[in-house]
């Protein structure tokens, strides 16, 4: 994986730009499954089994890429404790925390539009 390196402030942030680290970063967190966990661990630390639970409809294998791709760009902190089996414990991180309001007011406007949203698809699908 080719990872892209912030410069400055002009162009790497633009996500217009088809280079723009922000556009990378954009992709990687503007996905449900990120939302979703991230909504979730807002509520405070959890395992794995629990993240499955929380999050319905996500397979073992989208959590994980989820949760790797959510660590890797520093919204998540993985724990693991030396214990057999391991335990391990996700949280999230202060920027985590900033994107976690961001999440909260999507799911905000979802849930105050949803019936307009119904109607309008409605009418499109007639």
């Amino acid at each position: 994986m080719v990872t892209k390196q912030f410069k400055g402030p002009d162009g790497e942030a633009d996500l217009r730009r088809a280079d723009s680290l922000a556009r990378e970063i954009f992709s990687d967190v503007a996905n449900k499954w990120a939302f979703l966990i991230i909504e979730a661990i807002g509520e405070g630390t959890l395992r794995f089994g629990e993240l499955r639970d929380q999050v319905e409809g996500i397979s073992h294998k989208m959590l994980t890429q989820n949760l790797r791709m959510l660590e890797r760009n520093g919204l998540v902190e993985r724990k693991v404790y030396p214990t057999v089996p391991p335990r391990v414990e996700y949280t999230l991180t202060e920027p985590g925390r900033a994107l976690r309001a961001t999440v909260d007011a999507m799911c905000h406007w979802t849930q105050r539009h949803l019936g307009d949203i119904e109607t309008a698809r409605r009418r499109f699908d007639a």
